[in-house]
């Protein structure tokens, strides 16, 4: 895809977030690799008025913080653009303020293997990220943290994120995660449910390198 597609897919991405009810308002943001380069939305917009020349463009090397555009990044920049600096198989994040996973956020409460989706994630449960002040290098030194080796995960007293190699999978797993967190609260409320083991997700996982989606065309 040429950048004109994925400021354009950006864009389309973060108003279906909105329609969805993943999220609202002004929070939440996403991100999109584009060669040496990172895709932003820009920072307190809302997702009804965003255009495609509004996406701020950043470095992955050199000049961290730099920016280009008409509006200044997300405050969550940093997140975004460490965990594509740590990770080369990362090219795209979607973070929201998704309500059923910022409850178990705010109640620290991991989510457990409870349904065989889990094995979209890189182990046996969805960790949740340390607390800090959004936007800050230690809130971003969290995140890096918790999503060693996964793809996602709820964030303390905040969100969730989902990261993945397009955004298109990245936009997929972000309403898996927050399905699963949907269906772990509620089997809390009945005394909990059974949960798999780490061979049955490892079972699972053999047939997930390509489930469920399909990139979308410049």
């Amino acid at each position: 895809m040429t950048e004109s597609d994925l400021r354009a897919d950006l864009v389309a991405r973060a108003k279906e977030l909105d329609a969805s009810g993943l999220n609202r308002g002004v929070s939440g943001n996403l991100s999109v690799r584009c060669g040496a380069r990172m895709l932003i939305t820009p920072s307190a917009v809302p997702y009804t008025r965003l255009t495609p020349d509004m996406v701020a463009s950043m470095p992955l090397e050199g000049g961290y913080g730099a920016w280009d555009g008409p509006l200044k990044p997300s405050t969550e920049w940093r997140f975004h653009l460490d965990l594509m600096r740590a990770r080369p198989d990362i090219g795209a994040v979607v973070h929201t303020h998704a309500p059923w996973c910022t409850v178990l956020a705010i109640a620290r409460r991991p989510i457990p293997a409870v349904h065989y989706m889990m094995a979209a994630f890189g182990g046996t449960e969805i960790p949740v990220c340390d607390y800090a002040t959004y936007g800050t290098a230690e809130l971003s030194a969290h995140v890096v943290r918790a999503m060693e080796g996964r793809a996602g995960c709820p964030m303390a007293n905040h969100g969730m994120l989902t990261a993945a190699d397009t955004l298109t999978r990245a936009f997929w797993l972000a309403h898996e995660t927050e399905a699963l967190a949907h269906q772990h609260f509620h089997t809390l409320l009945i005394g909990g449910g059974h949960i798999l083991t780490p061979e049955q997700i490892a079972d699972a996982a053999r047939g997930f390198a390509s489930y469920g989606v399909q990139d979308r065309k410049g």
